[in-house]
């Protein structure tokens, strides 16, 4: 699906869809560390899949990247919520999302909002999003 050229390889902005496909979800430096595991020495912006593959398959035996469980993210999102009121507004959210820990970028912000924000009051009801983004691992 990927091998655009069916030459096995993969264009390397790429790379971060296809783990994600695989239901593994590391941070932007977990990210950097694989590519640059898989990369070659001198980069050519391509993944060569008899390099992606041993160390894909790796990830995948030791169950690294796993997602988030839902009472966690339920719990993370409970201590942003300050007022107890069950949502954040859509500027609470784009704020501690580009501007805590490991900021979003505008991309990744537009495409969670288009999930997230409820069109008629501009608030995220984070049970409601939480429940659309949890990946059932069963």
């Amino acid at each position: 699906m990927f091998d655009h050229e069916c030459n096995k390889t993969v264009d390397i902005r790429e790379i971060g869809t296809i783990i994600r496909s695989l239901g593994c979800c590391p941070s932007e430096g977990d990210l950097h560390d694989m590519l640059a595991e898989v990369e070659e020495e001198e980069p050519t912006g391509f993944i060569r899949l008899e390099k992606f593959l041993p160390m894909m398959t790796r990830v995948l035996m030791e169950r690294r990247y796993r997602p988030i469980p839902e009472d966690i993210l339920l719990r993370a999102f409970e201590v942003l919520d300050q007022n107890k009121c069950g949502h954040l507004t859509k500027e609470e959210l784009v704020k501690y999302m580009t501007e805590e820990g490991e900021p979003f970028t505008q991309e990744e912000m537009e495409e969670m909002l288009s999930a997230a924000v409820d069109p008629e009051t501009n608030n995220v009801r984070y049970k409601d999003y939480i429940s659309i983004m949890v990946v059932d691992e069963s």
